[in-house]
């Protein structure tokens, strides 16, 4: 784990095209703000796990009766 100081309104650059700043500093917390390309996908960490577990459910789910029929051969 890489570990950063950053005052705020200071960045980091994650690759070239995402950064990460610190807006604001209150009592426990850090407000960040993230500019990064429409197509990188940005959750707060519970989002993302509830997403995966989703993810996980549906994969695991039976299979469609009949799917073998839309399939051409």
């Amino acid at each position: 784990m890489l570990v950063l100081t950053r005052k705020e309104n200071e960045s980091i650059m994650i690759g070239s095209d995402i950064e990460l700043k610190v807006l604001d500093l209150k009592d426990n917390q850090v407000k960040l703000g993230i500019i990064a390309p429409r197509n990188v996908a940005v959750h707060r960490r519970e989002v993302y796990l509830a997403i995966q577990a989703e993810n996980a459910q549906a994969a695991a789910s039976a299979p469609v009766e009949g799917i073998s029929d839309l399939i051409p051969r």
